[in-house]
């Protein structure tokens, strides 16, 4: 009501099932826990609305509107139409994302009536837009999909995420920042394990254990001199008789 705009269907019912969502998790490094994730879904309160105040106190102070570019591309091709600063765009901000950028529910036309067409926009720390997807329940699903993983927000735009963010990626999920490796060889997850090779029953042969050299003389060594004795026993008997 106060900013005279409908709130889609989907993030109403979500609304109305919970006011806000926030879920963090940690790591364990050398015993001691380490946030990591974190998906954060702004409270009713806190759905601000940007570029409707001003950046200071002071007066005349410059506002987001002003840093508007009407020189900027326009939904060229198949990029869609970027969001507005000023009046002709309603923003309102989902995800704070740590500091790293907003994730913001997007009213792209708000005259001369706002239009109850949204979408869900990632706004970066250089104030450049970047489209994520055109209704709540879809962002809510890549939410969910990415872990909540520091900067994962930057996958979807040109230049990625960092060198540090990748680094975790590679750790808890590794097929979506390899997109291109599973698009050029499908087969590069797939299990390729082959059950009759793995089952298949193998004929034991018996292993005869040798004797070592050093062994082996010795005990013919004690085989002859007890033959020797056995022979020489009865001739001294027979010699005393």
């Amino acid at each position: 009501q106060k900013n005279s705009c409908i709130l889609p269907e989907d993030l109403k019912n979500f609304y109305l099932m919970t006011d806000g969502f926030q879920m963090t998790w940690s790591v364990k490094t050398d015993d001691t826990p380490m946030p990591l994730g974190s998906m954060v879904i702004n409270s009713v309160s806190k759905l601000c609305r940007l570029g409707g105040s001003p950046m200071y106190t002071l007066p005349n102070a410059p506002t987001l509107a002003d840093l508007e570019d009407d020189t900027d591309e326009e939904g060229n091709g198949d990029k869609p139409e970027k969001p507005h600063f000023d009046s002709r765009s309603l923003i309102f901000e989902l995800d704070p994302c740590n500091g790293n950028g907003k994730v913001c529910l997007v009213y792209k036309h708000a005259k001369p009536v706002v239009s109850p067409d949204t979408e869900i926009w990632f706004l970066d720390r250089a104030l450049y837009w970047h489209f994520l997807t055109k209704t709540f329940t879809a962002y809510y699903r890549l939410l969910i999909t990415h872990l909540g993983l520091p900067q994962w927000q930057y996958a979807f735009t040109s230049y990625g995420v960092s060198p540090q963010a990748k680094q975790w990626f590679n750790m808890y999920k590794p097929i979506t920042i390899n997109t291109a490796l599973l698009s050029e060889e499908a087969d590069s997850f797939v299990n390729k394990l082959d059950p009759n090779k793995v089952f298949k029953s193998k004929n034991k042969t018996p292993v005869i254990k040798k004797k070592p050299l050093s062994q082996a003389a010795g005990s013919q060594k004690s085989h002859t001199s007890m033959t020797f004795s056995k022979t020489s026993l009865p001739a001294g008997n027979s010699s005393r008789k």
